[in-house]
């Protein structure tokens, strides 16, 4: 694991250092959430909605998938 060093200026913010925003894909404009979990901040990239397209195409096809969904909205 490497370190980075970053300073927080008067006005709250910081850099990402670039090795890390290209490592984790992080660009100008993302969204990132920044979390307190046991005392240390964890920083999280909030993906984009169209970086999720095909996320579960693995889930079956499409056809199948749908008619899941209408399956469970009829159960409720």
């Amino acid at each position: 694991m490497t370190a980075h060093v970053v300073k927080v200026t008067r006005r709250g913010q910081t850099t990402i250092p670039q090795e890390l925003r290209e490592k984790y894909g992080i660009k100008e404009g993302d969204d990132l959430m920044i979390e307190d979990i046991d005392g240390q901040l964890v920083i999280r990239r909030i993906p984009k909605l169209q970086d999720l397209a095909g996320a579960d195409s693995d889930s079956g096809e499409a056809e199948e998938v749908k008619k899941e969904v209408e399956k469970t909205r009829e159960e409720y």
